[in-house]
């Protein structure tokens, strides 16, 4: 009778340890940004082999600041992905620039590298790519892209003019600890941002962390304090440097914005990282027993694995052979009639209102729309069980098979 109970989507996963995590931190006098965030952001870095990292409160906020810190703005174009979530996107028009979106290629629902090619102009200044589902985008080809075509790159600011050619910001709000060409993600792209919200596979509830490799010529403590200054309302000191005994005083240095993690989100997280491998570990499972059941059946799976290349399995994206729109969201109907839950993941840009309005059309993007039409994303988490899994799987396969 309890396995027949519903089977969410994505909860998260949260332990008797999270829970005293967090219990320690509101007993401690002490909630919001302080040693516990600080701590956090030391344990990341480590893990993804850099050397610095901000937490802030989303990674919205991560991939926002990093636009103004280098000085994109208006007249300035950014380059992502049709087929990912609005924030991707929207941080684009949050600071003036202009979205320029890639059609996704024929086979999978990375960026079309080649249209992308075709994208840059003498105008842009970033090109923001989507770890979809926790697999890495190809860095190794669009750094390639960037570098051959970096003689139309004109800088604006100081950071662009040490950088001398395009931004590669990665949005890896799916992808925290996978890895590509033997790199982590995190190490790969210029600077990378991954999200800790409740759906993801590490949570701190809501929140963000931004991870950069160091460049040349830009000075990586002086980049981190400037993030400092930038998520808190460009006050001089902190709170908890505000606390100290004669330390009051301070001064905004500019008119800045106010997106600070706090302490009680950090030590979920440092909780739940504490035990990110065994999470990891078992995401990837999962994945594994859903390809061997889906081989040689009409559904086609995004596959977590590959020589190169190894997912941190966020999402199981799939697609249904022959099916349309109609066909895709009936079986999800029906799947949800026997307590599975699925999502479809994404509705490309194109076809929301917000960026119609933008006047973006979904059939000059007819890949991302051919992806979406027929994609149903069923339930890849750590709190599943086997039978659960398997439960899933006949239930799928057998309806797949009825309506098409």
């Amino acid at each position: 009778m309890h396995d027949q109970a519903t089977i969410p989507f994505s909860p998260p996963d949260i332990t008797k340890q999270d829970i005293e995590s967090v219990v320690d931190v509101l007993n401690s006098g002490w909630i919001t940004t302080g040693q516990k965030t600080k701590l956090f952001e030391d344990r990341i870095a480590n893990y993804c082999n850099v050397q610095k990292t901000v937490c802030l409160n989303s990674a919205t906020s991560c991939m926002e600041l990093i636009l103004r810190l280098f000085s994109v703005g208006v007249g300035d174009e950014v380059i992502t992905s049709a087929y990912t979530y609005t924030a991707s996107a929207s941080v684009i028009a949050h600071v003036g620039a202009t979205i320029v979106l890639c059609d996704t290629s024929g086979s999978d629902y990375e960026m079309d590298y080649n249209q992308l090619e075709s994208l840059i102009t003498e105008r842009t200044k970033v090109i923001i790519p989507v770890d979809i589902a926790g697999k890495m985008a190809d860095y190794a080809r669009i750094f390639s892209i960037v570098e051959s075509l970096k003689f139309k790159f004109r800088a604006n600011g100081k950071y662009q003019e040490e950088l001398g050619r395009i931004l590669i910001l990665a949005d890896a709000a799916h992808s925290f600890g996978a890895s590509r060409d033997g790199i982590i993600s995190g190490s790969y792209a210029d600077f990378t941002s991954f999200s800790f919200h409740a759906v993801k596979n590490l949570t701190t509830a809501e929140g963000g962390a931004l991870v950069w490799k160091e460049l040349s010529g830009i000075d990586s403590n002086v980049i981190y304090n400037e993030f400092m200054l930038m998520s808190l309302h460009g006050q001089s000191k902190d709170a908890l440097s505000k606390t100290k005994t004669g330390m009051w005083e301070y001064d905004v240095i500019n008119v800045y914005y106010k997106c600070n993690m706090t302490d009680i989100a950090a030590a979920l997280g440092l909780s739940q990282l504490s035990r990110y491998a065994n999470m990891l570990k078992r995401r990837r499972e999962i994945a594994r027993m859903y390809n061997n059941a889906f081989q040689n059946s009409p559904i086609e799976y995004l596959d977590h694995f590959s020589s190169n290349s190894k997912s941190s399995a966020h999402l199981y994206l799939t697609r249904v052979s022959c099916a349309d729109e109609d066909k895709r969201n009936k079986i999800i109907q029906e799947l949800s009639a026997l307590n599975i839950s699925c999502n479809v993941h994404y509705k490309p840009l194109p076809l929301l209102t917000a960026y119609k309005k933008l006047g973006f059309k979904i059939s000059d993007f007819p890949n991302a729309y051919n992806q979406y039409a027929n994609e149903i994303s069923i339930p890849l988490h750590t709190l599943l069980t086997d039978s659960q899994v398997e439960r899933i799987i006949i239930q799928y396969l057998k309806l797949v098979r009825l309506y098409i």
